[in-house]
Parts: structure tokens; C-alpha cells; sequence
């Protein structure tokens, strides 16, 4: 019997459809009942109407127009500009945009929405959210909602989620707060003290808007409980407590401390964008870690539903099953994108599964409905903590299939040979610092941290090949130094402004902008010579507001935001009146403690990873079997592009797409290139030059009787700014051909 996508119908429509399909047994049956109940087969992948493709996360397209034969034919359809980018080296734009009715919707850099012309590139409209004081960020999507002549758009910039006309770009003003709901409220925090965003698109169930968040990095992150939205009045219709309240399940999972006799943690948040099984109503969420996310000393126990794949009721937000894939979390191993809903052939049965793929190259795989795993998974023991206070879990997952797709131990024969001065001074760092392999927690002297937070898949996340059970996944290959250093505390002592600036400073800007406010280039910036390029103003306008991966300080105090200025200003004379000097104290056990290294790649005296290539690849998993079928090198260091070398591969942000007319296009790499692949062996088949880095996650679509493939340009990542969408199209020759 020939098999039937019900994937699209709705919840009613799907089982009446499928019992009588099984009852009668005949296409006749299915075309009849889709006639009866009004709605239409599914188009053949002609739009994108979903982050990724569709609610299963596939980035896959049915479309075929565009194949092996003539790829290498493709030329540049249209380019958009949305004339809003930032002039700085790390704005960015990460969107993958959809496409419904042969309108494109996207977003800038700005995080202004607009609606194309899809098939001429013709701006329709553009909206702007914060037309005067736009907060620095990026948006990785939007969402589109339909009832009727009911056309909505849904995304979030700076603490809100919009809902706007499709048609006409405008606020529905019956949604939330004339157009808007206040991401910061109902997370039984005070809305004021707390900076909630959400970067990746939520997804749809029926008249439910569900979404994730990004809270920050630090100590006094906001927690990132899971919540839905009724699409129509913008009202909090649930929420699913992912760091687990008095009572609830997980809730003895984080033992209390002296002084943190009530959790009130923060993270645990699902940053990356989520997966839909329309059919079952099952939503299905990858989390992130606690926070603080290097030392867990004031978090003891296995911290659930940190880093873990939860699964829940979409209508309800009542739990069904998870699986932690880190127990307590000390490396920020987010979950980093969304799983992929696929079918998994094991011993001539064909069942429906979720994958998920991870920062420590490991995927794994569940039963859809149970959770149960496809694929064996060890607990394996782990290197202990030499930290004071922090009790390391004993052991974490591993699974044993599907094998790896990036290397997972740091050691000494891994050191790069390029050079020997590169060789000589990554050997050095053995001598100095600890590397134990994966999972080795942070240790006083120092731990070369392999994989990193920057290592394995990131938010592109996997494209699947339903046809061939094929997993697509682009990977980083890099190593990073850990390193803790105990925060001073805020005490009555210090009446210095200055000093007062250097511990909050500390305390919530050392992780990202490093220990000496060098930056970790090109994602984060150096402000050590901060002056010289903004006033105090716009410093401040920053730290209330956030921008890009920073999260705003929305009830930082007169005396902080004096303090922090007169820190980053090097103004050492200025003194706290002594009625303001009192500042709360951190009284938890052990102290606190930051990475004043997080983020930063170790890289040799010559600027490249300080390992031996490949430093990125693309990998074709299979599935069914756990093997993978193919890895290459993904681009090549621009320092090395005229060498006379094998491709190194490279760093690359942004994911693959796989077509039925066996391709995958990914740009991602900060070579500027935009490349298509053969899916089934991954030659390299036709690449082009885009105006600056696509660190984003192409889509595909008809217009107009063509197939196009549009990917957004938006730099950054070391590369130049850019505000560009391109689209690609065949010439008229060769698709008559």
C-alpha cells in the first residue's frame, strides 16, 4: 500500500482519513474524504511556510526543479536590502526566512519584519518595532498563522512577541497589548528585574503560539519555563516550569544550599526553536543549562530539566517524557537546536522518532511516543571536580550508536602540525593545564575544554532526507580553556565607584567580553577601549537594553550604572555616597565563581585552532543504522585559502537544507561561500560568492512556475556587515531543457 503524508491534516481530519484509508484501502477513499472535508492535498514542498521547513524540523524540501544535472546553472534571481544594518563588525542576521502564497517574510539586523514579492524580490512592506531606539539583537524567524482571511505574523525583538497583518504588515491591536505581549511577565518573577527574549521563532498548535527564550548567561538570569500564547488575544494560556517548582516533578533533582533555600534559578530555557508532532499534539522542546552555567556549586544535584529533550502535551503543556542528555550541567552543553521528527527502520519496523543532535557530537534517538531509546546508551563514568563545593555528576550519557560526528577528546596527538610553532605551543598547554577528555569539569589550574560550547551542532540544527532516513549535520571542531575565577563581593567596605564597577563587571560581563575586556572575536567584542568608540550614553542604553547575544539590565541601579561607567571609563577617583553604599551581598555556600575564559577558542600563535584540522565538517548520518556515510571538510580558513593544503574546513553558524533533487545547499562559512552538495555522496557540485558571510539556514520554494533558493547574507562572525537576501533561480534554458 502506497505510503500517505497525514502529517499536514489536522488532528480530526487524521483519523477519520486514516481509519477509512485502512478500512477501504484506495487512493479513491483519500482524495473523496479530502474533498469532503474541505481541505486540499499537501503541495509538493511548493512553500516554506515554517522555520527549518515544517513542524518536523526536516529542513527538507520536496521540490526537484533544481537538481544534480543543472545546479551549476544557477544565477542570481533578485537581491534585497533591507537598508538597516549595522555598521559594526558584529551585527549579524540569522533568519531563515518563509515563504506562504508567494510572499516571503524575513527579518534585518535591526529586527524590523518585512514581506517580499517572492518571486520578484519587491518589498511589500517592512515593520518596524522600534522605529527610534531599535535594541541590538537577531532573529532567526518568524511565524505564520492563518484562520479564514485571518492572516497573522508572530515574532519577537527586544522582551516582546508581535503579532502583525500578514497582508498589510500592521499590529493586530486585539493581540496582547495593542499588538505586543511582555515576554518579561508571568514567569513569577517581577517583570522589571528580569530580560527575556527569544531569537528563534515559536511554533504553532492549532490557536496556541508556543515559545522558548533566551535569559542570559549569568547568576541572576530569569528562568526559561516554556509558554503558550492564544493567538488571537495574546493571553498565557500555560506554562510548563522547566527548572521544576515545590511539588513538581524534578523538584528534588536540585538540593537546597545554605542560603538558596528556595530555588530561584535561572536558564534551563529552550533558545534553539522546537519540533511538532501535529498529529499526536506533541511538543518537543530541547532545553538548555542552569546557570550559572561553568560551576554548579550553588545547584547541587542532577538539575533537571537542564539539557534535557522534554517532551509535552501542545495543548495543555502537561508533561509526557524527557531525557536529560547532561546530568548537572558545568560546560554549557545546551541543547542547540531543534530535534528532528523522522522514521527509524529497525528489523523491518518502521517507527516513528524523534533525533537530537548535540554540542558533543553525540545524536540521540527516542521512540516518538515513549522516549524509550532506539539505540543503546551507556551512563559512563566522568572526571571529578577538584572545585571546592562542586560535586560533579558521576556520570553522563553516552550513546553507543549513532557513532559520533565530531572527535570528542583533546589529546596531545591531536595538536596541529601546520607549523611547528603551532605544535610547540599547543604541546605547551598540556603542560599546564588539565585534559582528561569529554566531560572534564573546571579545575583550578585551568582544563583544555574539548568539546566546547562552540563545538558539535549549533541552532541550524540537522536536515533530513526522508526518502534515504539521511541526517545532515554541519560541525564545529574546536577547543576552549575553562578557567574560574571566585567573584568578589559588593560590601559595605568599598566606596569606590570604580571597584564597585570592576565586581559587577565580574559578575555579569567577564564571561562574554573576557577577564581584561579583550573580547572573544568576532562574537563578542572588546570593550577595553570602549571610549574610544561610544559615549556613556550609548554604553548605558546598551546595558539597559541588551543587543545581539547580551541580555539587558533592565533593574540595574543608579549606583551600578555609575559604578559600571566609571569601570569601563578607567575613572578611578569617583566615591559612593555613603546612604547608597549598601548593596546586597551573595551569601550563597562557597562563593560564586565565573569563566573569565568562557567562549574564547584556544588558537595558535599563527591565529588558527589550536588543533589539528578538520575544524568544521558536513556529515551524513545514517538513521537506521547509526553509521555515517560521509564526512568532509566544510570551507577553508581564509588564511590558508592560497596554501597548498587539503581543505581545512572552517567554523560555520547557520544549517543545512536537503532537496528531492538530491542537494543540499548550506551556506554558514565565513569564506562567503554558498555551496550545494550531492546528498548522496557529498561532492561538491556548484558554489557561488555571496556578498559577505550567510550565516543563516537557506530555504527553497515556487514562485512563478520556478524553483529559487534564498538565503540571508547578514555578516558579521569576522566577516563584513551585510543587510542582503539572494535568491537563486534557474535560467528559462534550463528548466525547458
Amino acid at each position: 500500500m502506497e505510503k500517505i503524508d497525514f502529517s499536514y491534516l489536522s488532528s480530526v481530519q487524521s483519523i477519520t482519513v486514516r481509519l477509512i484509508y485502512q478500512l477501504k484501502g484506495g487512493g479513491f477513499w483519500i482524495v473523496f474524504l479530502l474533498l469532503l472535508l474541505g481541505c486540499q492535498s499537501k503541495p509538493e514542498g511548493n512553500d516554506w511556510e515554517v522555520y527549518k521547513a515544517d513542524t518536523y524540523s526536516s529542513s527538507y524540501s520536496s521540490l526537484d526543479q533544481i537538481n544534480k544535472d543543472n545546479v551549476d546553472q544557477l544565477e542570481v534571481a533578485w537581491t534585497y536590502r533591507s537598508g538597516d544594518l549595522e555598521e559594526d563588525g558584529y551585527s549579524t542576521m540569522e533568519t531563515n526566512p518563509i515563504i506562504v502564497d508567494d510572499v516571503l517574510y524575513g527579518g534585518t539586523p535591526r529586527l524590523n519584519v518585512f514581506a517580499l514579492d517572492a518571486e520578484t524580490g519587491k518589498e511589500l512592506w517592512m515593520y518596524q518595532p522600534f522605529p527610534e531606539d531599535p535594541p541590538r539583537g537577531y532573529m532567526r524567524g518568524v511565524t505564520y498563522w492563518e484562520e479564514g482571511s485571518d492572516k497573522r505574523i508572530f515574532f519577537s525583538a527586544g522582551s516582546y512577541l508581535f503579532a502583525l497583518n500578514a497582508e498589510t504588515g500592521e499590529l493586530v491591536k486585539e493581540f496582547g497589548d495593542g499588538g505586543r505581549v511582555n515576554l518579561n511577565e508571568g514567569l513569577g518573577r517581577d517583570p522589571s528585574t528580569i530580560s527575556v527574549k527569544s531569537p528563534s521563532p515559536g511554533i504553532i498548535y492549532k490557536d496556541l503560539i508556543i515559545m522558548g527564550s533566551a535569559v542570559g548567561e549569568g547568576y541572576n538570569s530569569a528562568p526559561g519555563h516554556i509558554r503558550a500564547y492564544n493567538v488571537r488575544t495574546g493571553r498565557q494560556e500555560w506554562i510548563f516550569h522547566t527548572i521544576p517548582q515545590p511539588g513538581e516533578l524534578g523538584y528534588d533533582t536540585w538540593e537546597q544550599t545554605k542560603g538558596n533555600q528556595e530555588i530561584a534559578k535561572g536558564g534551563v530555557n529552550n533558545w534553539a526553536g522546537m519540533s511538532l508532532d501535529p498529529e499526536r499534539g506533541m511538543v518537543f522542546v530541547p532545553l538548555g543549562s542552569p546557570t550559572y552555567d561553568f560551576y554548579g556549586g550553588d545547584r547541587p544535584g542532577k538539575n533537571l530539566f537542564g539539557n534535557s529533550l522534554v517532551v509535552l502535551d501542545a495543548s495543555s503543556g502537561e508533561y509526557i517524557w524527557h531525557y536529560q542528555t547532561v546530568h548537572h550541567d558545568l560546560w554549557d552543553y545546551d541543547l542547540p537546536a531543534p530535534p528532528n521528527l523522522l522514521t527509524v527502520e529497525q528489523n523491518g519496523e518502521e517507527i516513528d522518532a524523534v533525533a537530537q543532535i548535540t554540542k558533543t557530537g553525540f545524536t540521540f534517538v527516542f521512540n516518538r511516543e515513549t522516549g524509550e531509546p532506539l539505540f543503546e546508551i551507556e551512563e559512563r563514568p566522568v572526571p571529578k571536580s577538584n572545585f571546592e563545593n562542586e560535586n560533579a555528576w558521576p556520570t553522563q550519557p553516552h550513546p553507543v550508536v549513532p557513532e559520533p560526528y565530531i572527535r570528542q577528546n583533546y589529546t596531545r596527538d591531536q595538536v596541529p602540525t601546520l607549523t611547528a610553532e603551532a605544535r610547540d605551543s599547543a604541546l605547551a598547554l598540556f603542560d599546564k593545564y588539565r585534559a582528561d577528555g569529554l566531560f572534564t569539569p573546571a579545575d583550578p589550574r585551568g582544563t583544555l575544554y574539548y568539546p566546547s560550547t562552540q563545538s558539535g551542532a549549533n541552532w541550524g540544527g540537522a536536515a533530513h532526507d526522508p526518502n534515504s532516513g539521511m541526517l545532515y549535520v554541519n560541525a564545529n571542531e574546536g577547543p576552549e580553556l575553562l578557567s574560574l575565577q571566585r567573584i568578589e563581593q559588593e560590601t559595605q567596605a568599598s566606596g569606590s565607584l570604580y571597584e564597585r564597577g570592576k565586581v559587577f563587571y565580574q559578575r555579569n560581563c567577564a564571561t562574554c567580553h573576557g577577564a581584561n575586556r579583550e573580547g572573544m572575536h568576532p562574537t563578542y567584542p572588546a570593550i577595553a577601549n570602549v571610549q574610544d568608540r561610544l559615549t556613556k550614553e550609548e554604553v548605558l542604553n546598551i546595558i539597559e537594553k541588551g543587543g545581539g547575544r547580551m541580555p539587558a539590565f533592565t533593574n540595574i541601579t543608579e549606583v551600578q550604572k555609575d559604578a559600571i561607567i566609571a569601570y569601563l571609563y578607567n575613572e578611578k577617583e569617583g566615591t559612593i555616597e555613603e546612604s547608597k553604599q549598601n548593596i546586597d551581598k551573595q551569601d550563597n555556600e562557597g562563593g560564586r565563581f565565573i569563566n573569565i575564559t568562557a567562549y574564547r577558542r584556544l588558537e595558535g600563535p599563527n591565529g588558527l585552532p589550536a588543533i589539528k584540522p578538520p575544524w568544521g565538517t558536513l556529515n551524513a548520518i545514517n538513521i537506521n543504522t547509526g553509521e555515517i556515510e560521509w564526512r568532509i571538510p566544510l570551507g577553508t580558513h581564509p588564511k590558508l585559502a592560497d596554501k597548498d593544503i587539503p581543505p581545512t574546513g572552517m567554523e560555520s553558524w547557520g544549517g543545512p537544507i536537503v532537496t528531492a533533487g538530491g542537494l543540499l545547499f548550506i551556506g554558514a562559512t565565513r569564506d562567503h561561500k554558498f555551496r550545494a552538495f550531492d546528498k548522496d555522496t557529498g561532492e561538491l557540485i556548484w558554489e557561488t560568492t555571496l556578498p559577505t558571510g550567510g550565516f543563516a539556514t537557506p530555504a527553497t520554494y515556487m514562485a512563478g512556475g520556478k524553483q529559487y533558493i534564498v538565503i540571508a547574507a547578514g555578516g558579521g562572525r569576522g566577516t563584513n556587515p551585510g543587510d542582503y537576501y539572494v535568491a537563486f533561480v534557474l535560467p528559462d534554458q534550463a528548466i525547458s531543457e
